[in-house]
């Protein structure tokens, strides 16, 4: 059975901005949750999830080396820093947004390595 987690959990997250296109990376806190975030955070998915601010395609680029994936929302920042009236016309704000994002996730991934590993304590009568 899954379980719920927001990538807040498991990631770590940048913003800022590329003209009107927002630019959000999004870092795996440890190399086991890379594959989770690299299969659950999709184009689709991240695209639901702004729904109502991205207005254009969303691209995805894979940095497995850093275990990290990078988004670009395009038509999302209403024009850009310079024309924009919005009040985060670069995009500042959108990679917490992100990190609010909640993926299911088998508890097994959740679990700590160390503490998986750790043998319960050996009492003496």
């Amino acid at each position: 059975m899954a379980m719920k987690v927001k990538l807040l959990d498991i990631c770590h997250a940048r913003s800022g901005d590329k003209g009107d296109a927002a630019n959000v990376g999004l870092i795996a806190r440890e190399e086991r949750f890379y594959p989770i975030i690299k299969e659950k955070v999709t184009r689709a998915a991240v695209k639901k999830h702004f729904k109502g601010i991205c207005f254009g395609p969303v691209e995805r680029f894979e940095l497995p080396n850093l275990w990290a994936l990078n988004f670009l929302l395009h038509n999302t920042l209403g024009g850009g820093g310079t024309v924009s009236l919005k009040q985060d016309a670069q995009g500042k704000t959108l990679a917490a947004a992100l990190l609010r994002m909640e993926i299911e996730v088998p508890p097994s991934a959740m679990r700590s390595p160390k503490s998986a590993a750790r043998k319960a304590p050996v009492r003496s009568k």
